[in-house]
């Protein structure tokens, strides 16, 4: 395979190669000194998302944009910082090169955080037919498929077809699931009635199954318990020690045999590691993601890293690794950086050891709960603390305005208002 074009000499410097643009490689190249390195950056995507707020994005309360910012733009007066759109294809661990859909690359250090996708546990029903939200793509998609949906409910005679339109089951209750179920239920309360005058929404319900016996389970026990409390304040309908065992567009199928009559399954039950070609088996652990050791290195190379949720360290006191958050990629992304320095000053490597900062989900408008080192918080001063910390963690002043001017407009007015069927042109 051809290398990839126009990219300098490395001039002496260290070339790092990094793959994927996510939060753990963002902070990697800013974190990382251009004048001692050559430094590659690689994405599938020109842009960098922020996955916090895809939900407001599926329902209507963000456009895609506002939580998106071009990589480009991140990199433009950072010098010996080469970006390139380009999808991973094989890792050469031994040549220390990776092959890419537009040529190879050869590397001093590679850092891999390709981050996590949606894992169905291999149900190819529930692939085919229930709907993910691990990108901007997705999170527009299941807008589309929730308003299109009213719209074909309007055209119908058929109570049974209405009310399978209407309804709308969410399977997981991590914090993509309690987020997503308490805008969803606002929606049902304050803008689809308006919308849809025709139907009745009483008859819609909005199910949030969880497998295991409580919410959050990242989270505190109290957490737990008290976003249960606002979802069924909210009239959101939570099932816990509920399993769906199998979806065929229509109907969903929970374990034990019950059905349940919908036509919308949004799924944010699992995740697992995006895979890549070149890694054995013992070097791959549960749900796919990569082994490191205390400093991120790979088992076969100490020039190879995995980072964010690619990356499993076990240890003593974390024997199933970190959790697969984004402040856990941020700060495995500042370790590496400061290790690569390290080795450039032949000095002594760091161990990486996670500080949790706190953890935060929000239900509905001032419904929210967190987990802070000097305890739990809950409802408006836990909402408030949730929205300050994501404004402030979004890239770009102008994102951070249009954020927080569409979140004023959604609390006075209790309404959101870019609620567009927004679909890819039909090749003819």
């Amino acid at each position: 395979m051809n290398e990839i074009n126009n990219i300098p000499a490395s001039n002496q410097r260290k070339r790092i190669v990094i793959v994927g643009a996510g939060f753990a490689g963002i902070k990697l190249v800013l974190s990382l000194s251009a004048k001692h390195f050559q430094v590659i950056l690689l994405d599938k995507n020109n842009y960098h998302q922020f996955q916090p707020l895809f939900y407001q994005v599926a329902t209507a309360g963000l456009e895609p944009s506002s939580i998106s910012f071009p990589i480009r733009k991140i990199l433009q007066k950072r010098k010996n910082v080469h970006f390139r759109v380009a999808s991973l294809q094989h890792v050469n661990w031994e040549s220390k090169s990776i092959e890419t859909d537009i040529g190879s690359i050869e590397y001093d250090d590679l850092v891999l955080s390709l981050g996590g996708t949606t894992n169905f546990f291999g149900n190819p029903n529930l692939e085919k037919y229930a709907v993910p939200m691990k990108s901007v793509s997705e999170a527009l998609y299941l807008r589309n498929a929730v308003l299109e949906n009213y719209e074909q409910a309007l055209n119908t005679s058929d109570p049974t077809e209405q009310e399978a339109l209407m309804n709308i089951v969410i399977t997981g209750g991590g914090p993509t699931g309690v987020e997503l179920s308490g805008a969803l239920a606002e929606m049902r309360k304050f803008v689809l009635p308006k919308d849809y005058p025709e139907l009745d929404f009483t008859k819609m319900t909005i199910s949030l199954l969880e497998g295991s016996p409580r919410l959050l389970n990242g989270m505190s026990d109290y957490a737990g318990r008290q976003s249960l409390s606002y979802l069924k304040k909210l009239g959101v309908e939570v099932r816990l020690n509920c399993l769906v065992e199998d979806f065929d567009g229509t109907t969903v199928s929970l374990k034990g045999g019950e059905k349940m009559s919908s036509k919308t399954l949004l799924w944010a039950a699992g995740i697992k590691a995006n895979s890549v070609k070149g890694f054995s088996e013992d070097t791959i652990g549960p749900a796919g993601r990569i082994l490191v050791n205390e400093f991120s290195q790979t088992k076969f190379s100490d020039s190879v890293y995995v980072i964010g949720d690619q990356a499993l360290m076990i240890t003593a006191e974390n024997p199933k690794g970190d959790p697969q958050v984004a402040q856990v990629a941020i700060q495995q992304a500042q370790n590496v950086a400061k290790n690569l320095n390290n080795l450039r000053l032949k000095k002594q490597l760091k161990a990486f050891k996670y500080f949790d900062k706190g953890s935060m989900a929000t239900v509905g408008r001032n419904l929210a709960v967190a987990d802070l080192a000097v305890g739990s918080l809950k409802g408006h001063i836990a909402w408030l603390m949730w929205l300050f910390v994501h404004l402030m963690a979004i890239l770009g002043t102008k994102n951070k305005v249009f954020v927080f001017l569409n979140w004023i407009w959604s609390y006075i007015t209790y309404d959101q208002s870019l609620r567009l069927m927004i679909k890819p042109r039909e090749k003819k």
